[in-house]
């Protein structure tokens, strides 16, 4: 028996990890045109990019229903789980966060679970997911996972580099990007998720300026830990985790493929980093006792 975790699609984990850490998910929607399909269950992620390549449809998505995360809180249940964190999307960019509490209150009774908004998504959101799976199974009850995710969200971070801002722009999840709208869309964004939104770091002409400036923003923060490289079928994204990885020699840099539900608003090409920021007093034992390794727990 053990705490379980719980979480939805848009966190981007391969169906090998979250077998191999008994994580349940909940997931999003995916429409196109009249089609609707429930993302990573009737569309692949490879069947998404090479959709969306081909299809002059915009997909829009939706939150997964109440009854999406209850069916995915009684199979954690009926796995062994002793209590659950449901780690969600971002409650400002999705419904997700509030579906997963009225789920949760009507399996009232049946298990104890605790739902945790990430204030982000996609690697970002998969860290935290993997963080709490690995510490519930080291048999920490669900008062201490919980406090442990909400302080590790606060050292949580997640760059990207767009290659248009046309998917943004399109669905209406662009935030402070709307900045851009006034110059070419040739133009590549740079973007971060603070405080649960999509903001505007600033912008580049070409696709060497984009990587070079996730690196950068990588060795400012450095030591970091659980360092993912992200993308939305970028075919050149093991440059980046190359260039990530010289940076970070102590620890491997997973690879994440981003779904549908962010797939459907940044748009191919897009590649990021996320990872955790080491907290000081763990920098200051490490300077002395020499680097820590990564957590490294992400399938491609």
């Amino acid at each position: 028996m053990a705490v379980r975790v719980v979480t939805d699609s848009s966190a981007d984990l391969s169906p090998a990890i979250l077998e191999e850490l008994s994580i349940e998910v909940a997931p999003l929607m995916v429409r196109f045109g009249d089609e609707e399909f429930r993302d990573g269950i009737d569309l692949t992620t490879e069947a998404f990019w090479a959709r969306l390549r081909s299809s002059d449809t915009m997909p829009r998505t939706a939150a997964p229903s109440p009854g999406a995360f209850a069916e995915a809180y009684a199979r954690s249940i009926a796995r062994g789980a002793s209590a659950i964190v449901c780690v969600t999307l971002s409650s400002r960019v999705s419904a997700a966060y509030q579906a997963a509490q009225v789920a949760a209150q009507e399996i009232d009774g049946r298990c104890p679970i605790a739902v945790v908004d990430s204030l982000s998504v996609s690697a970002a959101l998969g860290n935290l997911c993997l963080a709490a799976a690995h510490r519930g199974a080291t048999g920490a009850d669900l008062e201490t996972v919980v406090a442990e995710l909400e302080e590790l969200k606060g050292r949580a971070a997640f760059w990207g580099a767009v290659e248009t801002l046309e998917y943004l722009r399109r669905n209406g999840r662009i935030g402070a990007a709307r900045a851009f709208l006034g110059t070419a869309l040739s133009i590549r964004p740079l973007l971060r998720f603070d405080n649960g939104m999509v903001e505007a770091c600033g912008r580049v002409s070409t696709r060497r300026k984009s990587l070079a400036w996730l690196v950068e923003r990588l060795e400012a923060d450095l030591p970091v830990d659980s360092v993912a490289a992200f993308h939305a079928d970028a075919p050149d994204i093991g440059v980046l985790v190359e260039m990530l990885s010289a940076r970070v020699p102590d620890q491997r840099v997973e690879i994440s493929m981003m779904g549908p539900v962010v797939g459907a608003h940044v748009g191919p090409g897009t590649v990021g980093v996320a990872y955790f920021v080491r907290p000081r007093e763990a920098t200051t034992a490490s300077d002395r006792a020499g680097s820590a390794p990564g957590q490294g727990t992400r399938s491609p």
